[in-house]
């Protein structure tokens, strides 16, 4: 049984976690695998529960967070090349930045026969300065020689990867779509609805729109914020509106929402103000149930599961045109798209779904038909055994 070691940044809620926890789970019995993962900031939020419900059981490497240490990041890669000589895999697959630079030096220097590696995002652009960008480029295109094969999560992550990026040619890169168990988002939507709506007392006429994800800078919620305001002075429909999520930006989006009048409570279910923080929610398919739109403002994306698990739920979407989106809905179909630096369309896309229950009703009967088939789990592990035997074969 070939051995398979996958490694990930950090275990915080995401489809970086989903993935590396379905694949640990479910490649077995063809592939051994051990699961290691670096922390995660004390800001984000856990998704420890989703490989504790799978009974996985990871190792986990204190020194290895997000953020850049050259101390600890060098003792994670000696205590990463420890865990390789004892386990002794055939494959190292990394997941996202940190894991796959620590892991991938790692593995090359302990000579591991195959060396993936999974882009599940990217910070080459919207998140640094132009010294800082070109020095990550540097750096991946430098690991991208030391990889076997690099997995793009959609075409348009690929071609940004390879030809505007250049980490590496085209030939070495293979898109394998991320994949999730959407079986819960699409089962007692109503029970889930009307629980969720009591929660936050939110009226039967009311429209819901909910943003999902970390509060920080890239997620652009001040766009949604903007969209909001015009939306809350344009409409002839009551609308409520939910920030799911939290991370460092958050006491920056709420000064921002209170320079613009919009009334709002943190984490409080009862209170009627038109917007609200709710921190983090894990039961995201009782939330997504509660909502009649779903947006996304994002300036930089890989494959962003909020969307993905969107549609399952049968939600209609307002997003940003950006990294893989455009791979992962159909435009016009299940959601509607504008550019990143488009403020008004933006705006008047959400204006629109809210104003028209006939488009909101169109978009939703086309989502989840269209991630179910291109999103499930089995084929995540169907595409991604394929690949890792393919590669295997390779080396004898």
């Amino acid at each position: 049984m070939p051995k398979v070691l996958r490694i990930i940044n950090r275990l915080n809620l995401g489809g970086p976690t989903f993935n590396a926890a379905y694949l640990s789970k479910f490649l077995a019995p063809e592939f051994e695998t051990l699961l290691v993962s670096g922390m995660k900031a004390d800001s984000e939020e856990s998704s420890e529960f989703i490989v504790k419900e799978l009974g996985l059981q990871p190792v986990y490497i204190p020194e290895m967070y997000r953020e850049l240490n050259p101390f600890r990041d060098y003792k994670a890669y000696f205590k990463i090349r420890e865990i390789i000589k004892k386990f002794k895999p055939d494959i190292v697959h990394t997941h996202a930045a940190k894991a796959g630079a620590v892991g991938r030096l790692a593995a090359a220097h302990e000579g591991v026969p195959v060396i993936i590696h999974t882009f599940h995002g990217h910070v080459f652009h919207s998140y640094f300065g132009p010294a800082k960008t070109r020095g990550f480029l540097e750096i991946e295109r430098f690991l991208a020689r030391r990889t076997t094969k690099i997995i793009a999560l959609s075409q348009a992550q690929k071609n940004e990867l390879s030809s505007i990026y250049k980490i590496a040619p085209q030939q070495k890169f293979e898109i394998i779509p991320l994949g999730f168990d959407l079986e819960k988002f699409e089962v007692k939507q109503e029970e889930k609805r009307q629980k969720f709506r009591q929660q936050y007392n939110i009226s039967y006429d009311e429209i819901a729109i909910g943003i999902v994800g970390r509060l920080v800078p890239v997620k652009n919620h001040r766009l949604f914020l903007k969209a909001l305001s015009l939306v809350a002075a344009k409409s002839s429909k009551r609308v409520r509106a939910f920030i799911i999520g939290d991370g460092e930006d958050r006491q920056r989006i709420e000064l921002y929402a209170q320079s613009l009048g919009l009334a709002f409570n943190n984490e409080s279910r009862q209170q009627k103000n038109l917007l609200t923080f709710t921190s983090w929610i894990k039961d995201i398919d009782v939330s997504n149930a509660g909502m009649d739109i779903i947006a996304l403002t994002s300036n930089n994306e890989g494959t962003p599961v909020s969307l993905i698990e969107a549609q399952a739920s049968g939600k209609p979407i307002v997003t940003t045109l950006v990294g893989g989106i455009e791979d992962i809905v159909i435009k016009n179909k299940t959601a509607l798209l504008s550019a990143i630096n488009d403020e008004n369309a933006f705006a008047e896309n959400l204006l629109r779904l809210v104003e028209d229950a006939e488009l909101r009703t169109a978009l939703s009967k086309n989502g989840a038909d269209f991630v179910r088939n291109k999103f499930s789990y089995q084929r995540l592990c169907n595409d991604m055994s394929l690949l890792y035997n393919s590669l295997l074969l390779e080396t004898k």
